[in-house]
């Protein structure tokens, strides 16, 4: 399987975005959102943020909290903080084209799974590869495809500063297989831009190993209509 991730603008046919899911479990849409809308929604959360620090922030367990570590900050429920969300980011033609490819067939429709913005601040840790499926997984692989998951770039993401870690192929592994570090590639991309990846693809959020960049990205998946989020 490739070492990179394939790169498809959000001009291009569903199609050639469907292909690059089912082959390599994830894909690079490039200027997902314009520069403006980046802008903006970046101000937005910024609010937010300044809000959210004076709340001390909790887990349901320590397990959680160690998945995320002390150097990452969260914006969550950010469907019923951000009008900016609503307007461009949650049904944008891009995931609506996926959602109905991969998870229509499984369903009368398709819900938003989760939506929240998480900041890989300088001397955060790498996740551990996981898979987003792991939280439904009572049903059997066999099923087919449950979700579709995103991270949208809202600063530019290096291979450095904590870029979103994808294991091309993944997707199509048996349960008895796990990934190596070096199976993994860094979603590399400007802001604006987004990696979608199924919800069977290993993957993690990466270090930040820069000694002053702080890296912003949304997360935003979905889910079958009638799947607990």
């Amino acid at each position: 399987m490739s070492n990179t991730l394939p790169e498809i603008a959000t001009s291009a046919p569903v199609s050639a975005m469907t292909a690059a899911l089912e082959e390599f479990g994830g894909v690079i849409v490039t200027d997902l959102l314009p520069g403006d809308v980046v802008q903006r929604l970046n101000a937005e959360l910024d609010a937010v943020f300044e809000e959210e620090a004076t709340r001390e922030q909790g887990f349901v367990n320590a397990s959680i909290a160690e998945f995320f570590g002390d150097k990452v900050s969260h914006i969550t429920g950010v469907a019923g903080k951000s009008r900016l969300f609503v307007e461009h980011v949650l049904s944008h033609p891009v995931y609506m084209s996926a959602c109905e490819h991969f998870l229509k067939p499984n369903c009368a429709d398709f819900q938003l799974n989760l939506a929240h913005v998480l900041q890989r601040c300088p001397g955060s840790s790498a996740q551990i590869l996981h898979r987003d499926a792991w939280v439904w997984k009572r049903l059997p692989a066999s099923f087919g495809e449950i979700q579709l998951a995103s991270i949208i770039a809202l600063s530019d993401f290096s291979a450095d500063n904590g870029a979103t870690l994808v294991v091309p192929g993944s997707h199509r592994w048996d349960d008895t297989r796990y990934p190596d570090a070096d199976d993994a590639v860094p979603a590399v991309m400007s802001s604006g831009s987004a990696v979608v990846y199924l919800g069977n693809t290993f993957h993690a959020g990466g270090a930040n190993v820069t000694a002053n960049q702080v890296r912003r990205g949304m997360h935003v998946s979905y889910t079958l209509g009638w799947l607990r989020t």
